[in-house]
């Protein structure tokens, strides 16, 4: 069992290929920075890469190893916000902003000692934590689907040709897209398009047209009409 003070809560990690086990009596997220971990824990057993969070309760017995050149942001934590201590799977997909965050505290941690910047930092953290929706168990065939999906929102994205990521007929593809996210391909596409540039219009100074097509639209007019037709209320507005 490990124990440790809750005054530090960030702590970049590399680990050896040798399997090692142990539990501790509080939670801890393993977020990879570069590289991957293999990682057992609760009905967990597998590799966990960059855009990855695996979930370590209080009191869970885990084992682990890696390549000594991986890094790994651990977070330590005295307790966890509702939708993760709640979550289906112990590993979950992290949104692109919280994979962001994590970049910055990974240059943070390597310059630095600033206990005040990490205690502002950890409660950003955990508000972006407490906001990720990917917390269901997602059929693993799916998983490059979704980061082609987040990162190439301004393409064209075919049915076709994301069904080939997972392997599937674009039949099967549909119908296991759904049964996973409760939702077609489509509604998925459409909604990430439609969150992505309700921020770009709220946090930039881009304009309409541009954000149009940052979110796959060439058309500034359907792309009106899509934002309004989602959120009730022009781009303008």
């Amino acid at each position: 069992m490990v124990k440790r003070e809750m005054s530090q809560y960030f702590s970049i990690r590399s680990y050896t290929k040798i399997f090692r086990s142990h539990y501790h009596e509080y939670h801890q997220l393993v977020l990879p920075l570069h590289g991957v971990i293999d990682i057992r824990v609760g009905k967990f057993s597998g590799l966990i890469g960059v855009g990855d969070c695996v979930i370590i309760r209080a009191g869970e017995l885990h084992e682990f190893s890696a390549h000594e050149a991986a890094r790994f942001i651990v977070v330590d934590m005295p307790s966890l916000p509702g939708n993760i201590m709640q979550a289906s799977d112990e590993k979950i997909t992290i949104d692109s902003a919280l994979l962001s965050f994590t970049q910055f505290l990974e240059q943070q941690l390597n310059s630095q000692i600033n206990q005040a910047v990490e205690q502002s930092a950890f409660e950003l953290f955990y508000q972006l934590l407490s906001q990720q929706k990917n917390i269901k168990r997602v059929d693993k065939r799916l998983e490059p689907v979704l980061a082609k999906i987040h990162d190439h929102l301004s393409d064209p994205l075919i049915i076709d040709e994301l069904a080939k990521l997972a392997c599937l007929s674009a039949t099967q593809f549909k119908v296991v897209f759904k049964q996973s996210l409760e939702m077609t391909v489509q509604q998925y596409i459409r909604q990430c398009r439609m969150h992505k540039a309700k921020a770009l219009i709220t946090h930039t100074d881009m304009p309409i047209a541009i954000v149009a097509v940052q979110v796959g639209y060439q058309d500034s007019s359907a792309f009106s009409r899509q934002f309004k037709s989602f959120f009730g209320h022009s781009p303008t507005q």
